[in-house]
């Protein structure tokens, strides 16, 4: 199925995703990689407050390129989601609602996408200008010493993205494989 979410996204709208159905999204999305998690993580250490309000947040892992004139963005396809493994159970726990990446996840993870009725979106990998080209509005929020990774604030309109792993733990990384196993089984 596909399906149009417009941020802030409920519980009960992601409790109808399914893995393997498409979404296009709109609204509010930030952006953070390893680096900006780490700070992430010093900042609640520390009892400080976020750049960006957790609850019901959209996180997409990305690393923007510059843009060019006439752009919001540069390319901005999405990172290897592993990397944050360490650290998005903790943020869904505190209310994030939806990572956006690339790659399977970690145990935990998926442990956590249950417990909180969270998803995780898999964007397109090396489609980084479709990507841009769905970004409308850009504000840096914070660390722009981190480059590519500082924290920022997009608005998105119709991102194509695909559920990969849906509130129930259900991940097409699983699924695919073992679908395409069995067609060959048929043949």
């Amino acid at each position: 199925m596909e399906y149009r979410l417009q941020t802030p996204i409920t519980k009960e709208q992601l409790s109808l995703l399914r893995a393997g159905d498409r979404v296009l999204l709109s609204g509010t999305v930030y952006t953070a990689r390893d680096a900006a998690h780490k700070r992430l993580m010093e900042l609640l250490d520390a009892g400080q407050p976020l750049p960006f309000p957790l609850e019901g947040s959209v996180i997409y892992y990305v690393g923007p390129t510059p843009e060019q004139p006439g752009q919001v963005i540069g390319s901005a396809g999405p990172t290897t989601s592993g990397r944050m493994d360490a650290f998005s159970p903790r943020l869904l726990d505190l209310g994030q609602s939806v990572m956006i990446g690339k790659g399977g996840r970690s145990a935990a993870v998926v442990d956590a996408i249950r417990r909180n009725g969270a998803v995780y979106l898999a964007a397109m990998g090396g489609a980084g200008a479709l990507m841009g080209a769905c970004v409308e509005a850009l504000e840096v929020l914070c660390w722009e010493d981190l480059g590519c990774e500082a924290v920022r604030r997009l608005q998105v309109r119709d991102m194509p993205l695909t559920v990969a792993i849906d509130s129930t733990g259900e991940s097409i990384y699983d699924s695919g494989p073992a679908a395409y196993l069995n067609s060959l089984k048929d043949k």
